[in-house]
């Protein structure tokens, strides 16, 4: 037996609403497409929605931390270093080097609240011969 479902969305809770949001606002160079006030608001990114929202009161203690999360925000980037040059200027610079896997590059990054983004850009070259930069 399986169920059925029409969307996915991603969503970040946070008792910071305004900040969270104006930072993805500002990372994501849009504003939401749905906003509740003081509750709620939702991007729409590309093949994926993703929704930030306060919890209520009775339910706040259950997000406080995200130390150790062990879910990420995972965007693809077609230039990493203009990325990572954009978050410097949100004033949230990537605390460690730009890393390289199997597919690609990578550079851990947070948000306000600590939540953990990574900005990948796919293999297209042999990295042997780039330097990685240090931010």
């Amino acid at each position: 037996m399986t169920f059925q479902y029409s969307d996915a969305i991603v969503t970040i809770a946070t008792v910071n609403l305004d900040a969270i949001v104006s930072f993805y606002t500002k990372l994501l160079g849009q504003n939401p497409i749905s906003v509740i006030p003081k509750v709620y608001a939702e991007f729409q990114l590309s093949g994926l929605r993703l929704g930030i929202f306060k919890p209520k009161s009775t339910d706040e203690a259950e997000f406080e931390s995200t130390t150790k999360s062990k879910i990420s925000l995972c965007l693809e980037v077609s230039n990493l270093e203009a990325a990572i040059a954009h978050l410097i200027s949100l004033g949230y610079p990537p605390p460690r080097n730009i890393t390289i896997a199997s597919h690609g590059r990578e550079i851990y990054a947070y948000d306000p609240d600590g939540n953990r983004l990574i900005l990948h850009q796919a293999a297209q070259q042999s990295y042997s011969e780039q330097t990685i930069i240090d931010y």
